[in-house]
């Protein structure tokens, strides 16, 4: 089979297309032959060599995978070979409350991930394909979309009626803004760019905002509440907290996500929140049974992920390329065979 390796630092030219030897799957083990995977930007930190000496080396990169199970191992119920699967950013967290140990093993990081052709899983950390879903459309939902169904659905519990903001036009803010609709919530969101904003309205972002014409944001989005947003869901990091801590009402909570932003500003409204007793909640991906959840309730709204461009699996590189060019709307993809 054919995978892309990282073999030492050196950024997306680094990435190594090598041969290896198909694997066979053991007790309680599923052999996927992938057919598609997307890219995230912690995969391009990844590559990029964010992670600095924590980083595995050699490393198969990306997450997020989706195909078709190929062989399965003894002891292996629930999956059979045919059947078309999406497996699990963490694979030893099935459920319950995150621990290190269930979080130990991140796929693309830790562990080799799903720039492969083909990948043994664990069964328990694969998911059955939505039937309405394709396997490009369904690679990109094991960590932007279980992020962002996290954020609003497990960890803040958004119900009819309240108020989301988005922030720009990654996957994760992409997947918040269907997640949110789909709950029956109003959302506003954010971008710089016209043409973007014009995709969120067609997404069906009820308000949008373009950040670089109004900078004060996040005061602008509490004048059209009246009260302040119910949730924000912060991808940008400390470099927009402060207009995040302005949008968002008293009681109101912050999914922190992101760091793409950069630097924070000079002074942090942290009194703010204090004041409004914000609360502050930390998101990381979630657990197999948080990916199931998010399938299944694609099925029932038959949602379908917003993928942007899928390059074939020769251009693995110019597909990292043009995820760090930001010029995507929703996902970047790769499709393997």
């Amino acid at each position: 089979m054919k995978c892309y390796e990282l073999q030492g630092p050196g950024g997306i030219e680094a990435l190594a297309l090598v041969d290896k030897p198909v694997p066979a799957p053991g007790q309680g083990e599923v052999l996927v032959r992938l057919s598609a995977a997307s890219i995230n930007y912690r995969d391009l930190l990844t590559v990029k060599g964010g992670y600095g000496a924590r980083q595995k080396f050699p490393l198969v990169p990306l997450s997020d995978g989706a195909g078709v199970g190929e062989a399965v191992g003894d002891g292996v119920v629930g999956v059979a070979p045919g059947e078309r699967v999406i497996g699990s950013f963490f694979e030893s967290w099935s459920a319950g409350e995150p621990s290190e140990a269930k979080m130990r093993a991140a796929l693309g990081g830790a562990v080799d991930g799903t720039l492969s052709e083909y990948r043994i899983f664990p069964a328990h950390a694969l998911v059955r394909t939505p039937a309405h879903l394709g396997d490009i459309e369904a690679a990109t939902l094991p960590c932007a979309g279980v992020t962002a169904w996290s954020a609003v659905v497990k960890l803040c519990g958004i119900r009819p009626g309240q108020t989301v903001l988005t922030q720009g036009t990654g996957g994760v803010s992409i997947f918040a803004l269907q997640i949110a609709k789909m709950a029956g919530a109003r959302v506003i969101a954010t971008s710089s760019n016209e043409a973007k904003i014009a995709r969120l309205q067609a997404l069906g972002a009820d308000v949008t905002l373009n950040y670089k014409a109004s900078p004060d944001w996040g005061k602008k989005a509490r004048e059209i509440t009246g009260q302040g947003v119910d949730l924000v869901v912060e991808v940008g990091g400390v470099g927009t907290l402060n207009e995040s801590i302005r949008a968002t009402r008293i009681g109101g909570t912050i999914a922190f996500i992101g760091v793409l932003a950069g630097a924070p500003a000079a002074e942090l409204r942290l009194p703010l929140m204090v004041m409004q007793q914000q609360r502050l909640q930390g998101v990381t991906v979630g657990s197999v049974e948080d990916l199931q959840a998010l399938a299944n309730a694609l099925a029932l709204h038959q949602v379908k992920p917003v993928v942007d461009r899928v390059f074939p699996f020769s251009e693995a590189r110019a597909a990292f390329h043009y995820m760090s060019s930001g010029a995507h709307l929703g996902k970047v993809a790769i499709a393997i065979g």
